[in-house]
């Protein structure tokens, strides 16, 4: 990449890290994607080959780091101390666009794979049932799909096609109305009031089911700025 030329900090750190993708690798390594695949997979949209040469950049200017494989596996990316440091650049910048520049999704932001990536990365392991737990989602709408997460007591999976297991819950909605419901637009309670989000399956299974992920983590902000705009501007979103 041709550098700017300007002997500044801004110039230079924006040489670095402020072309196209960079800052969302960043984001990506930073909510738990170490590997190539799974990196990719927060990334839809950015070729393999782009998304080699960026982790190559980020390597060479001691952002990121490979490490060997555990148990024989593709290697693995994680941010040194320079890209830890990175994170309150990102968290920053995320927290700039909630106050003055997010809204509801647009059409061509509305990603259902990449919406049930999410909530696999989200699941809190510690309150999901122990043994299996299969979740079959079924979005309407834009961008319609069905898929299932499957959660054990190790892992969560996400499957496009049926894993061969006893459905636990179904989680029907509109899914522009479900990524509203993980950023903080609305609140999942809202949601199934009016309709766009239904579960089914057994009541302590339906009524545990918002507790087991850890919505985004711009999720909070999302709901401070979402009550500000609505009338009356006090009333909390439950």
């Amino acid at each position: 990449m041709q550098g700017y030329g300007q002997y500044c900090p801004v110039a230079v750190g924006t040489e670095l890290v402020a072309d196209r993708w960079t800052m969302l690798i960043v984001r990506e390594l930073m909510v738990g994607a170490h590997r190539f695949n799974d990196i990719e997979r927060g990334l839809p949209g950015i070729s393999r080959t782009l998304l080699v040469d960026r982790l190559r950049r980020l390597e060479r200017a001691g952002i990121l780091e490979r490490r060997p494989p555990p148990g024989g596996r593709a290697a693995e990316y994680h941010l040194t101390e320079a890209g830890r440091d990175l994170e309150r650049v990102v968290w920053s910048l995320g927290e700039w666009a909630v106050r003055w520049a997010f809204a509801d999704p647009r059409g061509d932001q509305v990603d259902g794979r990449l919406l049930l990536w999410r909530f696999r990365q989200g699941v809190r392991l510690d309150r999901v049932p122990t043994g299996r737990t299969v979740v079959r989602f079924r979005l309407t709408g834009e961008d319609p799909i069905s898929a299932w997460l499957v959660i054990t007591p190790d892992e969560a999976s996400v499957c496009l096609r049926h894993p061969g297991f006893r459905e636990d819950l179904v989680v029907i909605a509109d899914n522009r109305e479900l990524h509203r419901v993980w950023l903080g637009r609305t609140s999942i309670g809202r949601a199934m009031a009016a309709g766009l989000v239904r579960l089914e399956g057994p009541p302590p299974l339906v009524r545990a089911f918002p507790r087991w992920f850890a919505w985004s983590p711009f999720n909070p902000s999302v709901r401070r700025a979402a009550e500000r705009q609505r009338p009356g501007g006090a009333e909390a979103i439950r």
